[in-house]
């Protein structure tokens, strides 16, 4: 997720997965192949403590807030400035869930089940209506107006919505423009 948000990541490790091993050759990623020192965090905006020995993730901790930067500890949220949702994304729809930082599984298993249920129609709908919004926002200066054709598309059901054409949309709920 880092990655995708632009993200420059530096894993400092005494092992390197396969996975971390193919990010770093097609340089996504800067690899340190050796154990945790304090002066890592040194340049870090944020960091992750995500080892399997908690007196490293302490180590870590202290080498970042010493500094004064936010850090993570993995499976420690007594540790953590900062919690870190799991992300469900498709197209403009983002939805954040959490635990906070209780029990991460469940909110792994939450994320799973509600990407399931959001389908392509969802998607289509929050394009078009949110198309749709921005054109109300320019065309109708009466707020109360834009509140009762708001209601209006609520309304209405997600396939049909998602079914119609722009201008479809634009001749039922927007008549005149």
């Amino acid at each position: 997720m880092l990655l995708k948000c632009g993200a420059r990541v530096k894993v400092v490790a005494p092992r390197i997965n396969e996975t971390l091993r193919r990010l770093a050759e097609a340089g996504r990623v800067t690899m340190i192949e050796r154990t945790f020192r304090n002066a890592d965090v040194r340049s870090a905006t944020f960091v992750f403590a995500a080892t399997n020995e908690r007196a490293t993730n302490v180590t870590v901790r202290e080498a970042a807030a010493a500094r004064g930067i936010l850090v993570n500890v993995a499976d420690d949220p007594e540790l953590c400035d900062f919690i870190v949702p799991s992300i469900v994304r498709k197209g403009s729809i983002v939805i954040a869930i959490s635990t906070s930082g209780s029990l991460p599984m469940l909110a792994k298993r939450l994320r799973q089940e509600i990407e399931a249920r959001i389908s392509r129609d969802h998607v289509r709908y929050a394009t078009k209506v949110g198309g749709l919004r921005k054109l109300l926002m320019k065309k109708v200066t009466d707020r109360i107006i834009r509140q009762r054709i708001l209601k209006e598309i609520r309304k209405a059901p997600v396939s049909e919505i998602a079914s119609m054409s722009m201008k479809e949309l634009r001749e039922r709920f927007l008549p005149g423009s």
